[in-house]
């Protein structure tokens, strides 16, 4: 029965994540004042990648990169609850908590600088290098958030948490919402936090070398990485959901803004990026959890 259910948790993830994809890049396009390729296009390419064979090779680990990266999207898929107050499509929730959530969330950079670094394109490099940097700095306003919405929950329990929510943490609490939102805009590589993949100024970004089924892998798990991200915030700011249609219309309000924010405003580079993240969402973040947990 778990098996299942996780089955439908991927296959679910799997297409609302091509389904955002391609509303990112039709919504996008449209701010850009052009047509976007059609709405399950990445998901027919995803397909065909599957299909081909690679044609370049950077040894053992650069293959194990993608792999990597596919693991830690689909664990950590399996560890957010879909629903609040209810154990259907909880997958293995009840084994681990939030702890189990931010520390899976790292494995998707970890994976990118293994795979990505061993290559040989000096883009890929400098991607590693701008996501290594940067990586501190935009996961500490996020943490900080979620250690005052855990103390205000009194769990670290996801489900808990979103049951907990009688007025939502994004109404309740604004300030701890609009810090950890900003870190959620570099999470989802949108600008102007998007300098590590940069795909104008260094062609298609780190992965550039990868190609047919590693490409394939990469598209997939970013797809899957999507869709987990975007549950974990409904839950932990958004009072969770009670069913697919209120879930699905959570993350795309959620999905909308983010990329309606990153189409808005330009790139800043990774020092402005790093000074950005450390001064204002932190700080916001900060003073949001001494109010919090004062009041």
């Amino acid at each position: 029965m778990i098996l299942l259910e996780l089955l439908l948790m991927l296959l679910v993830a799997y297409g609302v994540g091509f389904l955002y994809y391609g509303l990112y890049r039709n919504i996008t396009a449209r701010f850009q004042r052009r047509f976007g390729p059609p709405l399950w296009q990445s998901f027919f390419d995803s397909i065909k990648f599957f299909l081909k064979e690679e044609s370049t090779s950077h040894g053992w680990m650069f293959y194990l990169g993608p792999i990597i990266m596919m693991s830690g999207a689909i664990t950590t898929l399996f560890f957010i609850p879909f629903f609040k107050e209810t154990t259907n499509f909880s997958g293995l929730s009840s084994y681990g908590n939030l702890f189990v959530v931010l520390y899976l969330l790292v494995l998707g950079p970890l994976g990118n600088a293994l795979g990505v670094g061993t290559g040989g394109n000096p883009f890929g490099a400098m991607g590693v290098t701008r996501g290594l940097s940067r990586l501190f700095a935009l996961e500490l306003p996020f943490y900080i958030a979620v250690i005052a919405i855990m103390s205000l929950s009194g769990s670290a329990d996801i489900s808990e948490i979103a049951a907990h929510q009688s007025t939502m943490y994004a109404l309740a609490y604004p300030l701890l919402f609009i810090g950890a939102l900003f870190s959620f805009i570099g999470m989802m590589g949108q600008s102007p936090f998007d300098v590590v993949g940069a795909p104008v100024e260094v062609y298609s970004g780190p992965a550039s070398e990868f190609s047919g089924k590693f490409l394939a892998l990469l598209m997939s798990q970013s797809a899957i990485y999507t869709f987990a991200k975007l549950v974990l915030m409904v839950n932990l700011f958004l009072g969770g959901a009670q069913g697919f249609l209120e879930l699905l219309l959570k993350t795309f309000v959620l999905f909308l803004f983010v990329i309606s924010f990153g189409s808005l405003y330009g790139r800043f580079k990774t020092p402005q990026s790093i000074d950005f993240l450390l001064k204002v969402p932190t700080t916001i973040a900060v003073i949001g959890l001494i109010l919090a947990t004062w009041s």
